[in-house]
């Protein structure tokens, strides 16, 4: 009880946090909103904010991790990933608009990271959806490494026409290589497994999945 007591008001903290910084954004005080926000990932890493965007996922975790019950290393992960999303939006509205893509893209990439670890797939109302961040980010092109955690994502999730959209974003980038004409091939055989009633809420119905094996795998024999 003690626990989740403490988890509790973590969340609680965190969301007054957030919508204090919401507020001074709104209220166009950008002084003060990125203040607030260098002060709530100092507290949480140590460092500032542009400091946490350079961090890869798994350096990000150790920091957020150091010291903490296991149980509210989560928590704190949300609270990053609202952060350096609140930080991306001051940026931008400053102009400062590769700084922003940095901070969107490091919030999508710790966000995904988080759900695929997170079974249950619920997150608090605080935290920014993928759909958020990637309406954030768009306009600019996504790095190959975003793409294929998106893909990985959507079929994880059941978002199989998502996924499949992801696939062929991935490859127009390698172009039609063995390997990855291979990662396209093992998707739709994967995704074949499913029920006739899951594909359909995936919006991907099977004879479209077996029309995209039947077209990659003749390009794998070009």
């Amino acid at each position: 009880m003690i626990r989740r007591d403490y988890i509790i008001r973590a969340i609680e903290e965190a969301v007054r946090a957030l919508a204090e910084i919401s507020g001074f954004r709104q209220d166009q005080r950008w002084e003060e909103a990125q203040q607030a926000i260098e002060t709530q990932c100092k507290a949480l890493t140590g460092l500032d904010e542009r400091s946490v965007a350079k961090l890869s996922e798994m350096e990000l975790l150790a920091l957020v991790a150091q010291d903490q019950p296991t149980s509210l290393v989560q928590t704190r992960l949300f609270l990053v990933i609202s952060l350096l999303k609140e930080a991306g939006e001051v940026a931008a509205a400053q102009g400062q608009v590769q700084q922003g893509h940095d901070f969107f893209l490091k919030a999508l990439h710790v966000l995904l990271g988080v759900s695929a670890e997170n079974e249950a797939g619920e997150l608090p109302s605080f935290v920014p959806r993928v759909e958020t961040l990637l309406q954030s980010l768009s306009g600019a092109p996504l790095p190959f490494r975003t793409l294929t955690m998106l893909m990985q994502h959507y079929e994880r999730t059941g978002q199989f026409a998502l996924a499949e959209d992801m696939l062929y974003s991935i490859l127009e980038e390698k172009g039609d290589d063995r390997e990855g004409l291979a990662f396209g091939v093992a998707f739709y055989q994967r995704i074949l497994r499913q029920n006739d009633a899951t594909l359909l809420v995936g919006n991907l119905p099977r004879a479209e999945i077996l029309e995209g094996l039947g077209d990659l795998t003749h390009r794998q024999k070009l």
